[in-house]
């Protein structure tokens, strides 16, 4: 009879949601995203939690305002591995063009999303997804 093996713990949890295209469903996105990291034992103020949610927060509202496709959503993905710390935020929408970070003048209202997510990630970038559209990600180290 062979003994039973232990449980080997979970490092990597995943949470995925698609939300409506619109600022209701980016807020939605960000609040959602704020209760996942909470129940993943991230808090405010400690690590990259505060750095995630204003990542999430900036991408969803890319998604609304500038990769909108009438009658379709925009997805969610938050991938952590606990195990190093690492916090990867994906983004997807339907709309074929790319963003392009710019340099905003002083009197520019907007502009500004992408420079914030380039100063709060490790690192980040744009690929293609399966389907129409693209796919904009972060990673956030959580700092130790």
């Amino acid at each position: 009879m062979t003994a039973p093996q232990g449980q080997v713990p979970v490092t990597v949890r995943t949470f995925a949601q698609r939300f409506s295209a619109t600022r209701r469903g980016a807020r939605l996105a960000r609040l959602l995203a704020v209760r996942q990291l909470t129940d993943w034992g991230l808090s405010p103020g400690v690590g990259g939690y505060d750095a995630a949610v204003l990542v999430v927060a900036e991408l969803a509202a890319n998604a609304v305002l500038h990769g909108r496709v009438p009658g379709r959503d925009f997805g969610v993905r938050l991938t952590y591995d606990e195990r190093v710390g690492v916090l990867e935020i994906e983004v997807s929408d339907t709309h074929e063009k790319c963003p392009v970070p710019k340099a905003p003048t002083s009197d520019d209202e907007e502009g500004r999303g992408l420079l914030l997510v380039e100063a709060l990630a490790d690192r980040w970038g744009i690929r293609e997804r399966r389907g129409p559209g693209k796919t904009v990600w972060a990673r956030i180290t959580e700092a130790r």
